[in-house]
């Protein structure tokens, strides 16, 4: 689920850690729609379109990203 964690291929584990941060986006969007952040939820809306960009194969990954993937902010 998050990178480092479990046996799964790098790539395997890009897909599921993007999958992940899609499921926690779309949560986080429940509880700023609930608190009437209309910006945020509006924010994080956007962030939600691109993780699934990501797990749908509509957008790659960045290209730094791509060349060093053990690479961390």
């Amino acid at each position: 689920m998050i990178s480092g964690l479990g046996h799964a291929s790098g790539v395997e584990q890009s897909r599921q850690n993007i999958a992940y941060i899609h499921e926690m986006l779309g949560q986080l969007r429940l509880v700023a729609q609930l608190e009437g952040a209309d910006m945020l939820c509006y924010l994080i809306e956007m962030a939600c379109v691109e993780a699934g960009d990501l797990q749908a194969g509509r957008r790659s990954l960045s290209p730094t990203r791509r060349n060093n993937p053990e690479r961390r902010p």
